[in-house]
């Protein structure tokens, strides 16, 4: 199989009871699938757990293993300087997925055979099973984006997207880097200028350990400033 310089990048913030199993199960698929210079690198949010340093013991015989810590800046900032990171050391491509487990290693390789073809390979949660309000929210966000960007986007923020890391160079400034919902928005400038994306059906698990720090409040707060962000970020785009 043809390996190529690929970069695993993930978020985390206070993942205790998950990181270490999400270590244990995404590192085999940068080893197999990434060539000598190829990393999984996890962010570390700044959090306030022992994710950290769980993630400093599993660096222990990991060689394409990069734990790295930051000051806390919410997962969309996150993501954006995962990004950043993976472009500045000249990634091919760049991968993105969650801390919490609830995204599946195995279903990689079928993206990955994809790579060439496309500038972006998304997961389409099409069988959620993490509850009916984040179903809602999916939905509700398509709706928006349609409205006020003239696009129709199956799942925009899903967390596990495949990128061809030239394609993300040349459009990831148009991302403020403090803006919370970076994948949304990069899936947003994807559609309006036509790149080539491709949708494949993924399984979407349960949260598999620890709390999710998102409820329904915030998830309604972040709603009505991500409803005016997208606004005034659409003249911009």
């Amino acid at each position: 199989m043809e390996k190529s310089m690929l970069y695993i990048v993930i978020p985390a913030y206070n993942e205790a009871e998950t990181i270490r199993q999400v270590i244990r199960d995404w590192y085999p698929v940068v080893e197999k699938f990434g060539d000598e210079n190829s990393r999984l690198v996890i962010f570390d949010d700044g959090s306030r757990d022992e994710t950290f340093s769980i993630m400093l013991d599993e660096k222990k015989n990991r060689p394409l293993f990069e734990p790295i810590t930051k000051l806390n800046s919410g997962h969309g900032a996150t993501v954006l300087a995962a990004y950043h990171y993976a472009i500045d050391k000249n990634a091919e491509f760049i991968f993105q997925t969650d801390s919490d487990g609830q995204t599946l290693p195995s279903e990689f390789e079928k993206f990955w055979m994809l790579r060439n073809d496309f500038d972006m390979v998304i997961g389409n949660r099409n069988n959620r099973q993490d509850g009916l309000a984040r179903k809602i929210v999916t939905l509700t966000l398509r709706i928006i984006l349609r409205l006020v960007f003239g696009v129709n986007i199956l799942d925009a923020n899903t967390p596990f997207r495949l990128m061809n890391a030239t394609t993300l160079k040349n459009f990831i400034g148009k991302i403020p880097l403090d803006y919370n919902l970076s994948n949304v928005l990069l899936s947003v400038i994807y559609a309006k200028y036509n790149l080539r994306v491709k949708y494949l059906p993924i399984t979407f698990r349960p949260r598999q350990g620890g709390k999710n720090s998102i409820n329904l409040r915030r998830i309604i707060s972040i709603g009505w400033k991500s409803l005016r962000d997208f606004i005034r970020l659409s003249k911009e785009i």
